[in-house]
């Protein structure tokens, strides 16, 4: 393994946004001057199927070309996804947050993770009431930078600027912010 190699792995459906989440922070890796990969895994390309996707940052080139096996940390955009075996590759010291609105103690018990440390945020809750649609990838993104800071918020606020600006409006950019930032103070760590 390569040395200060980040490694994420990211698990969602189709349309939840786990691909642009992986990808958006990735690219906020970039600007701080990281080398990156970004890169979706799926079967079928349909709305609702199960993916995962992988990020990949570290100060070195990247050589590694396959799916993440052993992440530092996961992320779990969709809750129904939430079982035992999704936990496969994991070590003592790794990262789990899900977008529930379980706590974390509930959810430990639930896929029996007894080791490393594990969040939760009720992601989809957050961008129903902020964005108007159930899209938790963004709260996602923030809860995920409260428990894992390998970049400051304010990049990955930024990142979405740049990207969402021109596509989506001042409005809908605006609300996806508050969405990070609203995860990011609400996550539980437990």
């Amino acid at each position: 393994m390569m040395k200060d190699l980040i490694e994420i792995r990211w698990h969602g459906r189709g349309g939840q946004g786990a691909k642009t989440a992986a990808q958006f922070l990735a690219e906020a890796a970039l600007g701080e001057g990281k080398y990156i990969q970004a890169f979706p895994e799926y079967g079928p390309e349909r709305a609702g199927a199960p993916i995962n996707t992988y990020t990949r940052i570290s100060p070195q080139p990247i050589r590694i070309h396959s799916g993440v096996k052993h992440p530092q940390a996961m992320v779990i955009i969709d809750p129904t996804l939430a079982v035992p075996s999704i936990l496969e590759g994991l070590s003592k010291d790794s990262i789990v947050v899900i977008n529930s609105p379980d706590s974390p103690r509930a959810l430990r018990e639930k896929l029996n993770y007894k080791d490393g440390k594990l969040a939760a945020v009720d992601a989809t809750a957050i961008s129903l009431e902020l964005i108007g649609i159930p899209t938790p990838n963004t709260p996602m993104l923030g809860a995920f930078l409260k428990v894992f800071p390998i970049l400051s918020i304010d990049v990955i606020t930024e990142r979405i600027k740049a990207k969402f600006l021109k596509k989506l409006g001042a409005q809908k950019t605006q609300a996806n912010i508050e969405a990070v930032k609203k995860a990011y103070e609400k996550v539980k760590i437990g």
